[in-house]
């Protein structure tokens, strides 16, 4: 029987990283962080701790590349949304991708946000690569500004309001707190009412309050 460690050599060193993280993320979401051990992940995958430790170094290792891969890929879903000549619908849209990827990628998604492994501290490296993750939510807030329809403004401040309010709402509703026939509503409605809290919409002549 051919083990995922073998499955992924025969890719190349990349699938083998990827089989790895795939392992150990699916072993942290479903077993809690005493699950993630080197020697279970190893025979979880088929092959022997001498390569997780030639990969990853260790254990801090292994969770920092976790956490640098929970990012990769919610940037890569932060890129994948279509562009809009319309600024707002653009940074909606984003949001929305935010709240699919972490409902699909809990256990990264808890990992980088979340207290998934108790005592856990991103390195350096690790920190770098989490800055970059909302560089498009900056960017979309920033042309909703140069565009009129928002008020002027610290764009990358405002962002992180929006992530907030995000990370609020999905967090919720992946503890269960926000049942799935309603959560797609109240998120819709939460960030419709935050892009009016900085909507220029209110400012226009003879509008009257």
């Amino acid at each position: 029987m051919i083990t995922p460690y073998q499955d992924a050599q025969r890719v190349g060193q990349e699938a083998v990283r990827t089989t790895i993280l795939d392992s150990a993320i699916g072993l942290l979401a479903a077993e809690g962080q005493a699950a993630l051990t080197m020697r279970r992940i190893a025979t979880e995958i088929g092959s022997s701790t001498k390569v997780l430790y030639t990969m990853f170094g260790g254990k801090q290792g292994l969770v920092d590349a976790l956490h640098q891969e929970g990012f990769a890929r919610l940037r890569a879903a932060q890129r994948r949304v279509s562009g809009s000549d319309d600024a707002l619908t653009y940074l909606r849209d984003l949001g929305t991708a935010y709240r699919s990827h972490a409902l699909a990628e809990p256990g990264y998604y808890c990992l980088m946000f979340g207290q998934a492994v108790p005592g856990y501290r991103p390195s350096a490296e690790a920190l770098a690569s989490a800055e970059t993750a909302f560089d498009a939510s900056v960017a979309a807030v920033e042309a909703c500004i140069e565009s009129g329809v928002f008020k002027p403004g610290d764009a990358g401040e405002i962002s992180k309001l929006f992530w907030a309010a995000a990370h609020g709402a999905v967090s919720l509703e992946i503890a269960g707190h926000f049942p799935p026939d309603v959560a797609a509503r109240r998120f819709e409605t939460l960030m419709a009412a935050l892009g009016h809290a900085f909507s220029t919409a209110d400012q226009q002549p003879g509008r009257t309050s």
